[in-house]
């Protein structure tokens, strides 16, 4: 009987065995697949073979296919402003200018989207700048992503960013325009990266539920692989980059107290990052070993981000377990974070359409 029972060495060898290779095994899909599990291109179903298009949504469009410099076509939609657009726009005065002088009278917004989907399941957001706040809208998917060509990775994204930059810049009308960029998780990471990159070049930077890093990110996005985060070679390093953005810049950050993949302490601390940039503590702060932002990151502030120099409306800021609360908004410069009770991880542009956004993007506008 004795021989059938494994001896205590026997099973100690076997679950160290068994967590070796089940260790391994997360070591090498974090490595390795890294790029499947970041960039879900594929998701959802369809994504890469169904790109909704703008006149699905009665938006006039031009569909763009862009040549970057390593030889990726990427997609796009160029929404182009004009007088009257008969899609129940705002209705705006004009001086009789032609089509193509109109365009270059309004702002022009660049979005970035998300890991997941393409460019056509962002039109209804698209429409919201189009139509409502009539900016001209460039949209795209990144390589990998709906009908672009290529395979998604940090530096392709940088790339594909770049060349939209770079065609608005070679752009008739869009080049006498001020750029407005807005990203979405790791969009956001995009969006800021390219201001990092041009800091000269964008008039305001709109955020949405985005990240301080992606290896910080993953111990809740993917819990199971937290413990191979150090693997992460796909960086986005934003909490590197912002403290660097230019001081002057308007920066509205858009966070969800209810984001199921972002948690809402990184949004936070990485509003104590924009909102502190240019100080003599931003400018000096190194980041340690391990890159996790140092201490001195949220300096004098609380853990909401606060400081006594910052304006803040309402009652203070929602908890959430109350998605009736009020949004949370706080003023510091020309920078602002909206915090809304009820957000998720997609949902936060269109809750700031309906509270804030006229007074705001005209402040950007106007470079204020």
């Amino acid at each position: 009987m004795s021989n059938l029972i494994p001896s205590l060495e026997t099973f100690a060898k076997g679950t160290a065995a068994t967590a070796a290779g089940l260790g391994t095994l997360g070591m090498g899909l974090l490595y390795y697949g890294q790029n499947f599990l970041i960039y879900p291109s594929a998701f959802p179903a369809g994504a890469r073979e169904n790109v909704p298009v703008p006149s699905d949504y009665s938006i006039p469009y031009t569909d763009l296919e862009l040549t970057t410099p390593d030889d990726v076509k990427i997609r796009a939609f160029l929404l182009l402003q004009r007088p009257v657009l008969n899609m129940n726009e705002t209705p705006i005065e004009w001086d009789g200018q032609s089509d193509e002088e109109f365009a270059a009278t309004r702002p022009t917004v660049l979005m970035f989207h998300g890991n997941g989907g393409n460019h056509g399941h962002r039109i209804p957001l698209g429409k919201i700048f189009f139509g409502r706040m009539r900016c001209n809208v460039l949209m795209l998917s990144y390589r990998g992503y709906g009908h672009s060509e290529g395979t998604p990775s940090e530096k392709g994204l940088q790339i594909d960013a770049q060349t939209v930059l770079d065609y608005v810049h070679a752009h008739p009308q869009l080049a006498k325009t001020p750029i407005i960029l807005y990203g979405q998780s790791i969009g956001g990471a995009v969006a800021i990266d390219l201001v990092y990159r041009n800091p000269k070049a964008v008039r305001a930077l709109i955020v949405e539920n985005t990240f301080m890093s992606l290896p910080r990110l993953i111990p809740s996005a993917m819990p199971w692989l937290g413990p191979f985060s150090f693997l992460c070679h796909q960086k986005w390093e934003s909490y590197l980059k912002a403290p660097k953005l230019p001081r002057e810049l308007p920066v509205l950050m858009l966070g969800g107290a209810r984001d199921d993949v972002v948690p809402r302490s990184q949004m936070q601390e990485l509003w104590a990052i924009i909102r502190n940039r240019g100080s003599d503590a931003a400018r000096n702060r190194k980041p340690p070993a391990g890159g996790r932002p140092s201490a001195s990151a949220s300096a004098s502030s609380s853990s909401s981000g606060r400081t006594e120099e910052d304006e803040e409306e309402g009652e203070g800021g929602p908890e959430p377990d109350d998605p009736k609360a009020p949004p949370r908004v706080i003023h510091h410069g020309v920078n602002t974070y909206i915090e809304f009770a009820a957000g998720t991880h997609s949902q936060c542009c269109f809750f700031f359409f309906f509270f804030l956004v006229t007074q705001t993007l005209n402040l950007f506008a106007c470079g204020r």
